[in-house]
């Protein structure tokens, strides 16, 4: 296979970066069920690439791997000129297995949590987006240095999108990651040092000049952009209320407790399980800003008493297990109405 089409490829993450850490699953839980866009991202993915394993030929045809990949690829002339068509085909298209091995596991781990917050729609738009903003940073840099008809393809851009936007809102996610070395381990890793060495790394080699085929560029300019929408997502979510306070007579602001109507939809609160943590679940509506969430724990009922200041006050108690011997709380996260706390397993 010609070196041009066998490395033009945007190949991030596990491929050449990090092929010695493989990160297997975090420890954050999802709140509104299935991830099923980023699953269908995946499936997705997956049947291009067998498309194209197919129309190569397992990649022995150079002709059509010529052809398909000036075709469907994001040639970055063709980008700056406003070719979206071709960003967004070549997105899902990759040069190998261990290329689209590599992406679909960093999806996977890390993608679910971002569609849980963002929601569906919202989730695909957005991981979209960012792969159109990475291809535009690596064409900039292409045509300027003279690489302008070298087709980019993978799907890189928008999952360098998807860490930016991880290491905004799940900071303290532990990343359970299997290490290769002269050994075999495996290990847990914050996300806030797991994410910011990967993105230090891809400056070093970006500035080292792109070798091997690797668009460093366009994982900068995803990963800026993923973080970029991190940032102002939480922004608005933590102050969106706050920045339209309610009129101090206005009859649409209830003062005092919930009515009694309004208790009995809300879920009792949902308590889960983890190696080293224990997290708590429940539906707190109105509630102007997270810091007028407090958590109890009391040792002795081993409950954990949820209550609230401001407009809107509640008062509910969760359950934790009876073989509970010490915790305490690590967290309050609040978000569209539903509050997470997290509590830490203590030795």
């Amino acid at each position: 296979m010609d070196f041009e089409f066998k490395e033009i490829a945007s190949c991030i993450l596990v491929e050449q970066n990090l092929n010695s850490m493989f990160p297997v699953h975090d420890d954050t839980e999802r709140i509104h069920g299935r991830p099923y866009v980023n699953y269908s991202l995946i499936l997705v993915n997956i049947i291009v690439f067998l498309w194209e394993l197919i129309a190569t030929n397992f990649f022995t045809d150079n002709h059509a791997i010529s052809e398909i990949f000036r075709g469907y690829g994001a040639v970055p002339k063709s980008v700056l000129s406003g070719d979206i068509g071709a960003i967004l085909t070549s997105m899902f298209m990759h040069s190998g297995i261990a290329h689209i091995i590599g992406n679909m596991i960093f999806l996977f781990v890390f993608g679910d949590n971002i569609e849980d917050r963002f929601g569906r729609i919202k989730y695909l738009v957005i991981y979209l987006s960012w792969g159109i903003v990475a291809a535009f940073v690596h064409s900039i840099y292409a045509v300027n240095s003279g690489a302008g008809e070298i087709p980019a393809i993978g799907a890189s851009g928008a999952i360098s999108g998807v860490l930016g936007a991880y290491l905004v809102m799940f900071p303290k996610a532990k990343i359970f990651t299997v290490i290769v070395a002269f050994f075999i381990t495996t290990i847990r890793i914050p996300a806030i040092a797991y994410i910011p060495f990967w993105f230090i790394l891809q400056i070093i080699f970006a500035l080292l000049g792109q070798s091997g085929g690797i668009a460093y560029f366009a994982h900068i300019g995803g990963f800026a952009a993923g973080l970029g929408t991190g940032y102002i997502w939480k922004v608005f979510s933590v102050k969106n209320i706050v920045l339209f306070p309610p009129r101090i007579n206005d009859r649409l602001v209830r003062k005092g407790r919930p009515r009694l109507e309004d208790l009995t939809h809300l879920s009792p609160p949902e308590v889960i399980e983890g190696a080293d943590f224990y997290e708590i679940i429940a539906e707190l509506r109105g509630v102007q800003d997270p810091s007028n969430i407090q958590a109890f724990y009391d040792p002795v009922s081993k409950n954990v008493r949820i209550t609230t200041t401001g407009s809107r006050k509640y008062e509910m108690e969760a359950k934790l297990p009876n073989t509970v011997i010490n915790t305490e709380i690590e967290y309050i996260h609040y978000l569209n109405g539903i509050v997470r706390i997290r509590l830490s397993k203590l030795s």
